[in-house]
């Protein structure tokens, strides 16, 4: 288990998934061009330097579930924290740059936490699913474009 602090405790548990949200500055709303960015960049490190299980990216926040892999390079496991500074800095760079600008666009921490059962990881992915139509976005979960899901046989064929 590794541990890091900044205003709130980070706890990272080797081979076991993590819930995590993390938040636009000052709850900024982003467009639906900008919530693509967000998603497309959670999705791009997963199988190398994480196994993502669902990913959702709402206007002002985005959850993720996943489980960080060992770098077999460095003889360690890929952290939560450059897992987090990867997707964040690389999304915030490509909204910037389409917008024409520079600045932060995600709040410097994140609230991440170990989930420890097969029911908390399946009541979790059923929370972050239904976070859009519990903010009236869509009347279903499946009508939200911003989510991305690994399909359950091949996530318990790991």
């Amino acid at each position: 288990m590794s541990f890091y602090r900044r205003n709130l405790p980070h706890y990272q548990r080797d081979y076991k998934p993590h819930f995590v949200t993390f938040v636009t500055k000052d709850r900024c709303h982003l467009p639906e061009w900008a919530r693509q960015i967000v998603l497309d960049s959670c999705v791009h490190g997963h199988a190398t330097k994480y196994n993502l299980r669902v990913a959702l990216v709402m206007p002002d926040h985005a959850h993720l579930i996943l489980t960080p892999l060992p770098d077999v390079q460095r003889l360690k496991m890929f952290s939560l924290h450059e897992i987090l500074q990867a997707i964040k800095s690389y999304s915030a760079r490509r909204i910037n740059e389409h917008l024409g600008r520079s600045g932060q666009v995600w709040q410097r921490e994140s609230f991440d936490h170990v989930l420890r059962c097969s029911e908390s990881l399946d009541a979790k992915i059923a929370y972050i699913l239904a976070n859009p139509v519990r903010a009236a976005l869509v009347n279903l979960p499946e009508e939200y474009p911003w989510k991305w899901e690994k399909p359950v046989a091949a996530f318990r064929a790991m």
